[in-house]
């Protein structure tokens, strides 16, 4: 096996060269990012959130820092779905043809989800769909239909019946028991699972006596989060037999490694890119050194020795 192709992950849709993704919402549409590196470096993008309609978001402030992580209630900020299927995807299959695309879709109401499934996979580039049912900042849509596993199963098949690409679908922390809403939607024919979204949260600052985002609440993400995320994907990992792509907390090729521990295939990249826009090819170029550390030959090889661990 050659040095370059043990990060290789092959997942459904996906032909990974390495496992780092940067994580919707915190990469937009790599226009950005751009500008400091070749996005050729990444395995994928998981690309800002589409609804079928633009949405400006939620009022100012909706972002907010905390210890250990940030707070954030943009609430779907995105052009719509006719501006990423004119521009921003064009944009991208134009400078990298070769870059696999993850669509997040949005919606309000079963409708939206299933309009913007219908069209996006049009796009070349676009390889896969992350279906977004677990973004905590919306007031409808989004969440409501992350925490009913009966819910949840009737929006993927809807999904599922129209999507041109494989359908990932994005749970949610805030939930009792996420064991039931996983195994609902890999029984509605889903093709994966990315986990986990944001915790819910909030702050107050202390001369307004007010809480310090607009919209009052907002998901917390960075690393505070990361141990619950590990937590909720071993949980679903021993559940359900479709690949995850697990998120949460993740800065380092370390980390990496301890999401594949818990069970993931693949791995996102969220709120660390804000503090340091390099921070996903400093992981790729860092991650031969440390899976050497640790004794592992090639990622697929270890997403197999994890599997065979809980049989």
């Amino acid at each position: 096996m050659t040095k370059n192709n043990r990060l290789s992950v092959k997942l459904p849709g996906l032909d990974l060269k390495n496992p780092i993704i940067p994580a919707s919402g915190c990469f937009a549409f790599g226009e950005e990012y751009a500008k400091y590196y070749d996005l050729n470096k990444l395995g994928s993008i998981m690309v800002k959130a589409t609804t079928l309609h633009p949405r400006f978001g939620n009022p100012t402030p909706r972002v907010a820092e905390t210890a250990s992580g940030m707070l954030n209630a943009i609430g779907l900020q995105n052009p719509g779905l006719e501006v990423i299927m004119a521009e921003k995807l064009p944009w991208l299959n134009e400078n990298f043809p070769d870059l696999p695309i993850i669509a997040n879709v949005a919606g309000s109401e079963e409708d939206d989800y299933v309009a913007v499934c219908a069209k996006i996979g049009d796009a070349p580039n676009v390889k896969a769909i992350e279906l977004n049912i677990s973004c905590p900042n919306v007031k409808h849509g989004g969440q409501a239909f992350g925490t009913d596993p009966d819910v949840a199963a009737a929006l993927v098949k809807a999904c599922k019946a129209v999507s041109k690409v494989p359908l990932y679908v994005k749970l949610s922390p805030n939930v009792t028991d996420i064991v039931p809403i996983a195994k609902a939607v890999e029984h509605a024919c889903a093709d994966g699972l990315t986990m986990i979204n944001t915790l819910m949260g909030v702050r107050f600052d202390l001369k307004t006596r007010k809480p310090v985002l607009a919209n009052i609440t907002g998901g917390l993400s960075g690393p505070a989060i990361k141990p619950v995320a590990l937590k909720l994907i071993h949980q679903v990992a021993q559940v359900v037999d479709i690949p995850i792509i697990g998120m949460g907390g993740v800065e380092s090729a370390q980390d990496v490694l301890e999401m594949y521990m818990a069970g993931a295939s693949a791995v996102a990249v969220g709120t660390a890119n804000f503090a340091d826009p390099f921070v996903c090819p400093k992981i790729i170029e860092k991650l031969p050194e440390v899976m050497d550390q640790y004794g592992i030959d090639s990622l697929e090889n270890l997403i197999q020795e994890v599997k065979n661990s809980k049989k």
